[in-house]
């Protein structure tokens, strides 16, 4: 990342105001802000949490594993935290989850010892937790939705969507497999549902290039 610490200092209060000055400046000065290159792993299921991520630039995601597939559960966005990452914390639990950089990124690393006090402390650092709590639920609740209600070419095109949406550009770069393992089906259907909806006009294909229309 090109931002200097003053510009990153500022963009966290800029953008985290709501959590007040005294929090703050608490975690300006005990948190790690830290660059983390894209496709780096920075937690495995049965893992002690030992810090929990604010994004400020990137994106991370989160998902589930069972044998050879993955579920993708969220993307944390840009000032956005992990609600898995801060149950398990306060539980002092080991992570059910797995976390990776989908692209380059920037984050905050709040010291799990840290954030025990804070929330303690500060009555702001729960409102910025059960703000993630109340998006999480409400994408649970869509995907459920989604499982029972509708087929799996919606699901796939749905998924592309967002992607696109989280990544800010139409033209994905997308292997069928990691299609497949982040919605816990296989790569043969991934690749027939893909085929349908090129020829559907719905999107193009190029290599491993995946282009929203």
């Amino acid at each position: 990342m090109l931002l200097t610490m003053a510009s990153v200092e500022q963009n966290i209060r800029d953008n985290l105001s709501f959590l007040g000055k005294d929090l703050l400046e608490n975690i300006i000065r005990s948190a790690l802000i830290k660059d983390i290159p894209e496709n780096t792993e920075i937690l495995q299921e049965g893992q002690y949490i030992r810090a929990i991520p604010i994004v400020i630039e990137g994106l991370i995601k989160v998902y589930s594993r069972y044998e050879d597939k993955e579920l993708l559960l969220y993307y944390i966005e840009p000032f956005q935290s992990c609600i898995m990452s801060f149950s398990s914390a306060l539980a002092n639990e080991q992570s059910k989850i797995y976390a990776e950089t989908e692209e380059d990124t920037l984050a905050i690393l709040l010291p799990v010892e840290k954030v025990n006090s804070w929330v303690r402390q500060f009555p702001e650092m729960n409102t910025l937790f059960f703000h993630q709590y109340n998006i999480r639920y409400n994408e649970l609740l869509e995907t459920i939705k989604y499982l029972l209600y509708h087929k799996l070419d919606k699901r796939i095109y749905d998924y592309l969507i967002e992607k696109s949406r989280v990544k800010g550009s139409k033209t994905l770069d997308l292997r069928h497999k990691q299609i497949a393992y982040e919605l816990g089906t296989a790569r043969e259907v991934v690749s027939r549902i893909l085929k349908k909806l090129e020829k559907d006009r719905k999107i193009r294909q190029e290599g491993r290039l995946i282009e929203i229309i």
